[in-house]
């Protein structure tokens, strides 16, 4: 089964805010995180674009909500969301193995090495050149990651 993914992490998606959200340029922004380099746009791949574009449509605060219209809390997501599902199809894959399963098919389909540390934001990877002087546009990361 093939897996269409952005190369973000679950916590980034549930704290994402409509704002964040650049509906019309397929990508959203990640505001804060752990690290400067988590600091970044991700493009949103054109097979998952119509749910980010009915979650935006909404018009909720946060673009993931609870029936609610509340942020998700990671824990609820979890236990009462992903376990299911997971459970339901019979799938026992980690949420972080998404990540590998896109860096993989984005090297199968010879996407660029700079380009696919900069969407899943693997910088520590990147050498000093890449982080420098290597500098990316949205259209590029989105034919980047629509390679898979």
């Amino acid at each position: 089964m093939k897996r269409y993914y952005s190369g973000f992490r679950v916590s980034e998606l549930l704290e994402l805010k409509r704002e964040n959200v650049n509906i019309e340029e397929h990508c959203f922004k990640v505001v804060e995180s752990k690290t400067e380099s988590g600091i970044r746009v991700v493009p949103i791949h054109d097979r998952t674009y119509p749910f980010f574009k009915k979650w935006y449509e909404d018009g909720n605060e946060y673009l993931l909500h609870t029936p609610d219209g509340k942020q998700f809390i990671y824990r609820n997501y979890y236990d009462s969301y992903r376990t299911p599902v997971m459970e339901l199809i019979g799938c026992s894959h980690k949420l972080h193995d998404t990540r590998h399963t896109c860096i993989s098919m984005m090297t199968e389909k010879e996407a660029s090495p700079t380009l696919i540390k900069k969407i899943v934001d693997h910088s520590g990877a990147m050498s000093l050149t890449e982080k420098v002087y290597t500098h990316v546009n949205v259209q590029e990361m989105l034919e980047a990651i629509n390679k898979i």
